[in-house]
């Protein structure tokens, strides 16, 4: 009698098997694009205004690291290009007495000259005003190659100031922190008050907005996938409570890959599959990451 039980109970199971194998195409899991949003600075995390399961917006300041030091360094910077600028020599107002004295001269050379086509003055003084015009106006020259020298260097250490302050804007900037993506924040790292270095992770964004099925199907099933198609997508949320959505195909792996274990796939006996993508929109976020969904095609 027992024998005949077993029997019937071996029977019993086989169209719940069968149908469960035929009830969808390919199995997957949600996904989403995940961020981890890292320290960009170094120093103590001042204030971090999230929490696990928070909505953040893309471009808003979520938390802020010190800047005290970089702002005092900036500050010491500033003073030095203000010394650097007001050390820069005034060329016009150096050079106005060698100008003065070559027109003093010029004029006196320009007279002598008329002087010496009267026969009223000689050849030497006239040789002597040149000598004196021409020595001027080197020393004039000699002069304004100098200040321009001097002027040159002191705007490139002016230059150089400007690049470090350009630096140190950017760190400032950087030292506070910001969401890169628009989306819910699924895991938090650090605490204010905690000590930061650079590319230490503060928290992990992803946009549940936009989720994703990652599904496998066989070799046989690639023919009826195409990019663009669109599909059937079961959510299980388990104890038989499903939910169907309209998922679209975005992604087709040119390489197939052993079945990971959690898959099933319509054909059991399939090692080999190729791995899709399938945005399934979630605009109400009821489709959580992890969840189970079937493929229907």
């Amino acid at each position: 009698m027992k024998y005949y039980r077993f029997i019937y109970y071996c029977f019993s199971l086989l169209p719940v098997a069968c149908s469960s194998s035929s009830d969808f195409d390919a199995q997957g899991t949600f996904q989403a694009t995940e961020v981890t949003v890292s320290s960009e600075a170094t120093g103590r995390i001042l204030w971090l205004n999230v929490e696990e399961g928070d909505s953040v917006i893309q471009g808003h300041v979520i938390g802020q690291i010190d800047t005290v030091q970089l702002t005092l360094q900036r500050a010491e910077l500033l003073q030095q290009r203000k010394a650097l600028m007001e050390s820069l020599p005034d060329v016009q107002k150096q050079a106005q007495s060698l100008r003065e004295q070559i027109a003093g001269a010029t004029t006196d050379r320009d007279r002598i000259a008329r002087l010496l086509s009267a026969g009223a003055a000689t050849q030497q003084q006239l040789d002597n005003l040149n000598t004196q015009v021409a020595s001027l106006q080197g020393q004039l020259d000699g002069l304004i190659s100098q200040l321009s020298t001097t002027t040159a260097s002191t705007v490139s250490k002016a230059d150089a100031i400007d690049s470090q302050l350009a630096a140190i804007d950017d760190k400032i900037a950087k030292s506070a922190i910001v969401a890169p993506i628009s989306g819910t924040v699924l895991a938090k790292y650090a605490e204010p008050g905690e000590v930061a270095a650079y590319g230490t992770p503060i928290c992990k964004l992803a946009d549940i907005s936009n989720i994703y099925l990652r599904a496998y199907f066989t070799s046989d099933q690639l023919e009826h996938v195409k990019i663009g198609q669109k599909v059937k997508v079961v959510a299980d949320y388990g104890g038989g409570n499903t939910r169907d959505y309209q998922g679209t195909i975005t992604y087709i792996a040119t390489q197939s890959e052993f079945t990971p274990k959690t898959i099933q796939t319509a054909d059991s006996r399939a090692n080999l599959v190729y791995a899709t993508k399938i945005t399934v929109p979630n605009p109400d976020h009821a489709l959580n990451l992890g969840l189970t969904g079937n493929v229907i095609l």
